[in-house]
């Protein structure tokens, strides 16, 4: 039985970050044109309030963003540990490997299986290097 990949996503949220105008730059931006309007002619409401929706807009797919990124960590974590005590089939650059889950750990914030293969040698291995799960009982 095959499984999906599951470890995190790459660093989105960092990109996200760098690339999004947080509340300070707003705020600064915002009174940076109240000073340089024109006197005779000020911002209009309408255009206020549809700033003020944008930006709350972007706030709010900030958030959902930050949370989006938790509950994939957290998803990927409890796969990992689903995991322990199965035998698995891991795919390695010098090819395939099997053995049984006996240790998970995290490495940088990311789940690290610690696999132990039957001539008694541990592997360690991404959950994304997983490619079957092998069911031993299924024969009975």
């Amino acid at each position: 039985m095959a499984i999906d990949s599951i470890g995190a996503v790459g660093n989105v949220q960092v990109a996200a970050a760098q690339a999004s105008v947080g509340l300070e730059d707003f705020l600064q931006i915002f009174l940076t044109q109240l000073n340089y309007q024109d006197p005779l002619e000020p911002v209009d409401n309408r255009e206020f309030l549809a700033q003020l929706a944008q930006f709350s807009s972007v706030e709010i797919a900030n958030r959902t963003s930050e949370t989006t990124t938790a509950l994939l960590d957290v998803s990927s974590l409890s796969q990992s540990i689903g995991l322990l005590g199965k035998t698995v089939n891991v795919n390695l650059e010098q090819g395939t490997a099997s053995g049984t889950v006996i240790a998970m750990s995290l490495v940088n914030g990311q789940p690290q299986l610690t696999i132990s293969q039957q001539n008694g040698s541990l592997l360690r291995a991404s959950p994304t290097q997983v490619s079957t799960v092998i069911d031993l009982g299924a024969g009975g």
